[in-house]
């Protein structure tokens, strides 16, 4: 039987909006270990009471260890503010395939570029998780 990986929720309140350093006096908030699915109801539940505060962010990581260019940056415009399902004649953009540094920094490039826009949303996420967050994508 394989086994099942840990996913855990981290974040917390960061200096700017690039994401990259936390807010002077804060610690990052670690929450898990969860499955995937029960990692995103978490990262939800949490993303929903901090939804006003724009230093606020969350990532569901795993603890995969994966090293080597095994992230990919993926997201666009969605239909609604649940993003399940791409807006009309938008699709999936993947972009990637990056080590795990190289993919973060495409990350805060392309994310500052839609920061005013409540329809889109970027996600770091492994060659694994890829398929997985693919089919959700496409509702």
């Amino acid at each position: 039987m394989e086994k099942k990986r840990s996913f855990w929720v981290i974040g917390g309140e960061y200096a700017d909006t690039s994401f990259g350093t936390l807010a002077n006096g804060a610690e990052e908030e670690r929450f898990g270990p969860f499955t995937e699915a029960g990692a995103h109801e978490c990262w939800r539940a949490l993303t929903g009471k901090t939804v006003d505060n724009a230093m606020v962010r969350y990532f569901v990581r795993n603890e995969s260890g994966t090293d080597g260019k095994d992230f990919y940056v993926v997201g666009g415009e969605y239909s609604g503010t649940d993003f399940k399902a791409m807006a009309g004649g938008k699709s999936l953009e993947i972009h990637g395939p990056f080590e795990k540094a190289e993919a973060m920094i495409f990350w805060r490039g392309i994310t500052s570029q839609t920061v005013d826009s409540a329809l889109h949303r970027y996600d770091l996420v492994t060659t694994e998780e890829l398929e997985d967050f693919k089919a959700r994508a496409q509702g």
